[in-house]
């Protein structure tokens, strides 16, 4: 039998940056002159530029290529040659062919014009040239260093995706591939182009395999055929998909470290960079809080995975709506709880994966003028208690507030509940949300996959983390009614809170907005915790969950702590969450961008804290 032997590309330095190259090349144009380039192994690095007859003197040239050093993939080690593709009939450009010094520049280019017919079309940016033509887009490999990613991955063929075979030196593995943004141009269609995007590992993405966070999923089941839906939306935007990303098992709450085996679970850069990064969608936050190549994450949020994640790293995060993109291809917790969202330190680049994964979402440009509060502090005693309540002020003035209420969900609900329904709000939702994910995941995920397993493993059951298996058990110990009663629990809540709190409005789309502060508590890593429990008991992070109305986080501000890690002063991130009546997400997503208008809110960098800085584990280390 004759062995395969295919190429699936290599690496090379320019400079001090690592590429990965492709085994296929973009296209290929006419060989003419390419001899004149310095070369390794064959490829020469090369700048593409496309002209016209108003930009083809060389100082438009330079103006053109100056523009691309702000591209994290370009370098000026691609003006080794400048490919200037032009098109018109009995047309040249005004320079010559040959060896220049473009103005501005240090090194000598040389000059090859390429006429277009029409039919080659080249996104402006860096490649590699090969003598015969073959033009090669590379992609800038940077360190996974917050373990955020269980793979990375590149468009293999089609709309199929494969593992990136690229790693960098040191045992911050794998490599993470990133293309040139100058490749990509967005428009009203592809509005997402050119966006990176890391992916949750519970979404399947064609060509790739799915974990959910457990090693025998991952070895036991074959790669996906096709995209779920959400990530499928994204794609069609425009998304660039560079990864899978971690997930606590099965999608389940973990606290790191001690709950996670199968895999260790990523680093939150904020602060002395040993804090929890909180979960489910533990990746997503964590590589969005460390990577400023990385533009976009997609979580999931059950009972908090987008939200807690987002406000121990300060990223603007969303629940969504439930129900307002199908969640075809996604390993479920809880069906009627389940919802997809984005972790996100650019709060236009969110508003805009927003439209592009909720469909026909409603959008509103007036804003309500209630506001109600839940667990504000009452007078400044800390850092972040005079952060909460100074934003509070300038929302309060930015909206022209009419009335802030203190809400008390619990006296509200005892004084307008419906009839049947039992005075104690927090007796009444107690096991509503245990006994729905235990339910749920159960009969969805554990008992098929288990016995899919058996059956080839002698009788075998597959290795499962801590934490799952406690909610497993607890589901098993309740009678198979529960789940119908927790199901009416929670859909009794959800209609008197959205006829009794949250009420929608024809002009501002939600009557009033809820606010609640994240919490901002020092939660560290490296302390040993007694077994997982089962998560019971009501709380304002369970409003959104129960209700199915839009809960977003806003990141404020930021906070000093003394870090017993470091023996210093660290900062931590200081956030708000939004709430509003269902469906009302596109009045946030205008909100929040409205907001950064004002200078109230501001996009948060990647970095050590919210402003940025080099993450401590970083400092010294080069091409990170």
């Amino acid at each position: 039998m004759a062995l395969s032997f295919i190429s699936t590309g290599g690496t090379l330095m320019l400079g001090d940056i690592t590429y990965y190259i492709p085994a296929s090349p973009y296209t290929t144009v006419s060989p003419q002159g390419f001899n004149r380039l310095n070369s390794v192994n064959g490829l020469s690095p090369v700048t593409v530029v496309s002209i016209t007859a108003g930009n083809d003197t060389a100082g438009g040239l330079a103006s053109i290529v100056k523009d691309f050093a702000a591209d994290d993939v370009w370098n000026t080690g691609f003006l080794e040659g400048l490919l200037v593709l032009y098109t018109g009939s009995g047309y040249r450009p005004s320079y010559s062919s040959g060896s220049t010094l473009l103005s501005g520049s240090n090194q000598s280019s040389t000059i090859i014009s390429i006429k277009s017919n029409g039919s080659l079309t080249v996104p402006n940016g860096p490649y590699f040239l090969s003598p015969n033509g073959a033009l090669y887009q590379p992609y800038r490999l940077y360190s996974d260093f917050a373990g955020a990613f269980t793979q990375p991955l590149i468009l293999s063929s089609g709309d199929t995706y494969t593992a990136l075979p690229a790693t960098l030196p040191g045992i911050q593995s794998p490599g993470i591939g990133v293309p040139s943004r100058l490749y990509y141009t967005r428009s009203a269609s592809k509005p997402l182009a050119g966006v990176r995007v890391g992916i949750k590992d519970i979404y399947d993405i064609a060509g790739v395999k799915t974990s959910d966070g457990n090693r025998a999923v991952y070895g036991f089941y074959p790669p996906a055929t096709v995209n779920s839906v959400p990530v499928q939306r994204l794609v069609d935007a425009g998304a660039i998909l560079v990864g899978k990303m971690k997930t606590s098992q099965f999608a389940n709450g973990e606290m790191a470290t001690a709950d996670w085996v199968d895999y260790h679970s990523p680093f939150n850069p904020r602060g002395d960079g040993y804090q929890d990064p909180s979960s489910s969608s533990s990746g997503p936050g964590a590589g969005a809080a460390s990577y400023p190549w990385l533009d976009l994450t997609l979580g999931s949020d059950t009972g908090g995975s987008i939200r807690g994640p987002s406000q121990v790293q300060g990223l603007f995060g969303n629940r969504p709506t439930h129900n307002l993109v199908s969640l075809a291809g996604t390993m479920p917790l809880a069906p009627e709880l389940d919802t997809a969202g984005f972790l996100c330190r650019d709060p236009i680049i969110w508003k805009a994966a927003g439209i592009a994964l909720y469909a026909d979402l409603p959008f509103y440009s007036d804003y309500p003028t209630a506001i109600q509060t839940i667990n504000f502090p009452t007078s400044v005693t800390t850092e972040a208690s005079n952060i909460t309540l100074s934003f509070l002020s300038k929302l309060q003035k930015f909206l022209n507030a009419k009335s802030t209420t203190a809400l008390n969900l619990t006296t509200s609900w005892a004084a307008s509940r419906p009839t049947s329904a039992p005075a104690s709000l927090a007796s009444f939702l107690n096991i509503t949300y245990p006994v729905i994910i235990s339910k749920q995941q159960t009969r969805l995920v554990r008992d098929p996959f288990f016995a899919a397993y058996a059956a080839v493993h002698d009788g075998r059951k597959p290795f499962v983390d801590p934490s799952p298996l406690v909610r497993w058990a607890y589901g098993d110990s309740q009678p198979d009614s529960a789940l119908a009663e927790a199901q009416k629990n929670k859909t009794i809540f959800m209609d008197w809170f959205n006829s009794n709190i949250l009420i929608n409005n024809s002009r501002t789309c939600s009557e009033s907005l809820l606010l609640y502060p994240g919490s901002v508590n020092p939660n560290y890593r490296n302390r040993y915790l007694k077994p997982p429990t089962v998560p019971f008991g009501f709380s304002t992070g369970r409003i959104s969950v129960f209700a199915e109305v839009p809960d977003v986080v806003v990141p404020i501000g930021q906070a000093a702590y003394r870090s017993n890690i470091t023996e210093h002063t660290e900062m931590l991130p200081v956030t708000m969450d939004f709430l509003a009546a269902k469906g009302c997400d596109g009045m946030l997503f205008n909100l929040v961008e409205d907001l950064t208008a004002a200078g109230i809110v501001s996009a948060t960098q990647a970095g050590q804290t919210i402003a940025g800085g080099e993450i401590l584990l970083k400092r010294g280390m080069v091409g990170l």
